[in-house]
């Protein structure tokens, strides 16, 4: 009979495979984590490039570069690229690389379940690519597939858009089943969930977010393809459905998946500010609660996205007062971060540079989300340039810049060298600028009645898209400064140290720069 050492692999002394088996064989939580990121770096190129034909298309009135049918095409696939493919596997990436570092945990719960979540992915966008190279084009009906348009009128590829679509709800459910369980199962002994660092209970919530909203959408996709092939009729209204139970179903995941792509990013900004203002954050539990209190808020505010389709007056002013009662814990996250930086001992590293914007840009996204929540007034800025000035103030500033953010404070940690400090300054400011350039006139725009989704537009509009149109190309470009950063990063650079920066806090600087392929092998003791 075998003894216990003989049977159980240690991994003392257990390092990564080599070549390409490394990759597809890993369940190793950092090796997962980089998977993620690179894929979600790849995602957002690809869909920036369908952006800057957008704005390109846009720079003039006029059909200049694309037939209009493919400039649906690219806003649809934009969407769903970089909602999908781009800001929820950054945060699915950062999360493996750091909770079980940040919870003292020797990898996640379910390692094997976290490769298969992540090598999902690729295979559900090569599906969802490979529709812009079949006959009648990829689907064109905008990222939020609205019936009749993606069920009646839709091209045939709409078939595997929804299959890519269930594989991505998959994928998502299983890497929060596995961080939900890391979590509450894999603390440090003395780590109690009030000193879980803000980013691991950001991700907690968020966890339990997806597990709830995601199996909302494959149900609505399910119903689109019972109506396209099995001649049911959920959103025909021929048939006795309702094109509005669509719209309904729809907002009540799309709704909580906003804030799906936002908490993660409030929970690196809640690590980052501290750090550069040598402080401790003020008001750690506020901002536990406020982040549970938007979380179940996320889902009773849906249909604020349909103030336009006839609702009940009852219904309408609802959704109104329950809307603005979601910027009240959202407000306390600002105060808190700003009054953690009163007085404190600031420096300004890139990392802090992205932290402080976030704080700044976010919030005008979220006093243009008030100006949308009122009912009355949303009846003007509905399927207007002013939502999409919205909503890209709070996903680029705030998920984009956030994941950014993140990825410069860490990177030191992950790959045991310094970046270089004025290239990632330099990409900061012109990603400011060129964000701010590309966006806020849209505001104008849209308070002047042009509609969003069109191809060409009416003369009075020229001169804020042409505006537009030139933010969009410095910001898309200064992306390049971006990934020469990282890889010159990887490749070398001066060594840093384990503590990396100066006013940081928690066990995942206790470890080395790089840490060691697998850490915690015995749990640390959190005093």
């Amino acid at each position: 009979m075998a003894t216990l050492d003989q049977t159980v692999d240690v991994h003392e002394d257990h390092g990564p495979a080599k070549g390409i088996t490394r990759w597809l064989y890993t369940t190793n939580h950092k090796d997962i984590g980089t998977l993620y990121l690179w894929f979600s770096l790849l995602m957002f190129f690809v869909g920036g490039t369908m952006a800057l034909a957008i704005r390109a298309e846009l720079f003039q009135p006029g059909m200049q570069l694309v037939e209009p049918a493919l400039f649906n095409q690219m806003t649809t696939m934009h969407g769903l690229i970089m909602v999908f493919g781009a800001v929820m596997p950054a945060f699915v990436g950062l999360a493996n690389w750091m909770v079980p570092m940040m919870v003292g945990a020797p990898d996640m719960a379910f390692p094997r379940l976290n490769n298969w979540s992540f090598w999902i992915l690729p295979f559900a966008f090569i599906i969802l690519l490979s529709t812009l190279f079949m006959e009648g084009g990829a689907p064109d009906f905008g990222w939020t597939f609205y019936a009749p348009l993606s069920t009646t009128y839709a091209p045939q590829s709409v078939t595997y858009f929804i299959f890519a679509v269930h594989m991505l709800g998959i994928s998502s459910i299983m890497g929060a089943i596995n961080i939900i369980a890391t979590i509450l199962n894999l603390r440090a002994p003395g780590m109690t969930m009030m000193k879980l660092p803000l980013f691991v209970w950001t991700w907690l919530i968020t966890a339990f977010l997806l597990i709830a909203a995601m199996p909302v959408l494959a149900g609505v996709v399910t119903m689109m393809l019972m109506d396209i092939h099995f001649g049911t009729s959920f959103f025909n209204a021929a048939g006795g459905g309702d094109p509005v139970l669509f719209q309904h179903v729809f907002w009540f995941f799309a709704h909580p998946e906003v804030y799906i792509m936002i908490l993660p990013g409030f929970g690196i900004i809640s690590q980052i500010i501290p750090t550069f203002s040598r402080k401790r954050l003020f008001g750690y539990h506020s901002m536990v609660y406020a982040t549970l209190s938007i979380a179940f808020l996320s889902f009773i505010v849906w249909a604020h996205h349909m103030f336009t389709v006839g609702m009940p007056l009852a219904g309408e002013l609802f959704f109104m007062y329950t809307t603005m009662l979601i910027s009240v814990p959202t407000g306390v996250k600002v105060f808190n971060w700003v009054a953690t930086m009163f007085r404190g001992s600031l420096t300004f590293e890139t990392p802090m540079l992205f932290a402080v914007s976030f704080v700044v840009l976010f919030t005008i996204g979220g006093l243009s989300g008030l100006m949308l929540a009122i009912a009355p007034v949303d009846f003007q800025y509905h399927d207007t340039y002013f939502v999409v000035a919205h909503f890209h103030y709070v996903l680029v500033p705030g998920a984009i810049f956030s994941i950014m953010a993140g990825v410069y404070f860490w990177l030191p940690k992950w790959t045991g060298h310094m970046y270089n400090e004025r290239l990632g300054q330099l990409h900061f400011w012109l990603s400011f600028i060129g964000v701010n350039i590309t966006f806020f006139p849209m505001h104008f725009l849209g308070l002047a009645g042009m509609p969003r989704r069109i191809s060409d537009y009416a003369l009075q509009f020229a001169d804020f898209n042409m505006v537009s149109s030139v933010g969009a190309f410095i910001f898309g470009f200064s992306q390049l400064l971006f990934l020469y950063n990282v890889v010159q990063c990887i490749r070398g650079g001066r060594t840093a140290t384990d503590q990396v920066w100066e006013g940081a806090r928690g066990l995942e600087w206790s470890i080395s720069s790089p840490p060691p392929y697998h850490t915690f092998t015995q749990p640390p003791l959190v005093k």
